[in-house]
């Protein structure tokens, strides 16, 4: 089992930054590939930013150039990194750890919400 805690949301004006960070409850990255993900209202889920194990990322096309994913394994901590917020970046953020291997073992953190409003 594995807890995720999220912090670092918050209201922002149009072209703000906010930090999100999310800390897992044990050390996993050598084994889970940890994401970040967001859920406006009336909409699906959509992955923003994932890392692998290995290091390698991905984002998503709307936040390609603005948002960066990283993470601090001597803190134990995944960061996403949100720049030039847009009002369509409104939503609730969640962390997410998968298992590279083992389907069963996808865990998701508690969200945080991010309102990008003047």
């Amino acid at each position: 089992q594995v807890q995720l805690a999220e912090s670092g949301g918050g209201l922002v004006q149009p072209g703000g930054s906010l930090r999100l960070s999310c800390a897992p409850s044990r050390s996993i990255f050598s084994i889970y590939h940890m994401g970040w993900y967001r859920q406006a209202p009336g909409q699906q889920r959509e992955m923003v930013a994932r890392i692998a194990t290995g290091g390698g990322t991905n984002y998503a096309e709307s936040v390609k150039g603005r948002f960066t994913i990283s993470r601090d394994n001597a803190k134990n901590t995944v960061y996403l990194q949100m720049n030039n917020l847009k009002p369509e970046d409104t939503a609730v953020y969640y962390c997410n750890a998968r298992h590279f291997l083992l389907q069963g073992q996808n865990y998701w953190g508690q969200g945080t919400q991010v309102t990008v409003s003047s």
